[in-house]
């Protein structure tokens, strides 16, 4: 099977008007995005930011959670939180899980818009019988702000397709995206 990494991205997605900006780090996805990587079983959730006040900030959080009063407070926080690893590209999260695995991975776009080409669209199911039958290690990438930028979509293996509900409304705040998506990938059959 696969052994699955995501990547939270700040840095290159989307603004409401379309343009590619870097977003703002909160304290609630690194939360969520770190007990998912835990309750998933996943080795490591990569924040990606270029801007090091944005990492400086990340840092801060993940110290008091993970030393001290926090991780005496709430040591299953800490637990969580010792998942999240700071880099400041794709390239790097991709580099380091080379590193690891000894192949680097594929890698795996996450968007809300339905896209034109088809090629490289995966459905829930394709995607969960290709983790089951491939020893390759994939990154699973989240967009921030209104999502990731297409430069960044180009250059993924493959792309998942959207979360649809029973309306129309299509835009889930990236925490509760992740929780979807890895459910769907990687959650047990038997629920």
């Amino acid at each position: 099977m696969s052994q699955v990494y995501i990547g939270l991205v700040h840095y290159p997605v989307l603004n409401r008007k379309n343009e590619v900006i870097a977003s703002a780090i909160t304290s609630i996805d690194l939360h969520d995005l770190g007990r998912l990587a835990c309750t998933y079983d996943l080795p490591t959730c990569y924040i990606i930011t270029p801007l090091v006040d944005q990492q400086d900030l990340a840092k801060r959080l993940i110290k008091y959670w993970c030393e001290g009063t926090g991780k005496e407070h709430h040591p299953n926080r800490a637990e969580a939180l010792e998942l999240l690893k700071l880099v400041n590209t794709t390239e790097e999260a991709v580099e380091d899980i080379g590193s690891r695995e000894g192949v680097n991975p594929e890698i795996w776009a996450t968007s809300a818009r339905k896209r034109e080409k088809k090629a490289h669209l995966f459905t829930y199911r394709e995607a969960r019988i290709h983790l089951a039958s491939s020893s390759n290690p994939v990154l699973l990438l989240f967009g921030t702000a209104w999502g990731l930028a297409p430069d960044l979509i180009e250059k993924c293996d493959r792309i998942l397709t959207p979360i649809l509900g029973k309306s129309n409304y299509n835009h889930l705040s990236v925490r509760c995206a992740a929780a979807i998506i890895l459910d769907r990938l990687l959650g047990r059959e038997d629920t």
